[in-house]
């Protein structure tokens, strides 16, 4: 609920504590305070998703790895050291390949983190926390009514947004209250 202070702007009340306390999930997830203590990344909106730079970065140092290997390859081949030239043919072979797929993960990390923005940004963006008891709310109910802890909270956004399974245990392990749905558009078992 939202009444008007003193000063004309709009204060957000916690169904719970009431007035005071209530700071949009935005607000606090981009205050340091609340990076430091970790209340930010309770709050998040979706995981970490490794950036393009990153990705990069990794490919980079993997054909740099599968260079050394074709360089032992090529060594073995002058020396005439057959064992060097398999040991290398194989190392660079292994790191090319291990490269790829770690990038491709990170790649499809990047693309379901995408995926699911919009669905999360309509459970999160409207979204309040409560400094004095520590819940996260709508106000006016919408889109999901009552107060709940940042680990329900986190699951109910993460599962919306199809990134259920990387939720860690202790949110993975929060109670939904009673008929509010986890998973995409609210669906049983995507938790």
């Amino acid at each position: 609920m939202a009444t008007q202070s003193a000063h004309g702007a709009a204060e957000v009340r916690c169904p719970g504590c009431g007035p005071g306390g209530a700071r949009a999930v935005p607000e606090v997830c981009a205050d340091p305070a609340a990076r430091r203590e970790g209340l930010a990344d309770r709050l998040a909106r979706s995981p970490e998703a490794p950036s393009r730079f990153d990705s990069g970065l990794h490919f980079a140092e993997g054909m740099l790895m599968a260079a050394v290997g074709i360089a032992l390859a090529c060594g073995g081949i002058r020396g005439g050291k057959p064992l060097f030239t398999a040991g290398g043919s194989l190392l660079a072979v292994v790191l090319f390949v291990g490269t790829l797929v770690v990038v491709r993960g990170e790649i499809r990390e990047r693309a379901l983190v995408a995926a699911g923005a919009p669905r999360a940004e309509a459970l999160w963006r409207p979204a309040y926390h409560c400094t004095g008891c520590g819940s996260v709310f709508c106000p006016g109910g919408t889109p999901w009514p009552g107060r709940l802890t940042p680990e329900q909270f986190r699951k109910l956004v993460w599962t919306e947004a199809g990134h259920g399974p990387q939720l860690e245990e202790r949110a993975a392990e929060a109670e939904l209250p009673p008929g509010l749905q986890a998973g995409p558009t609210g669906s049983p078992g995507h938790a």
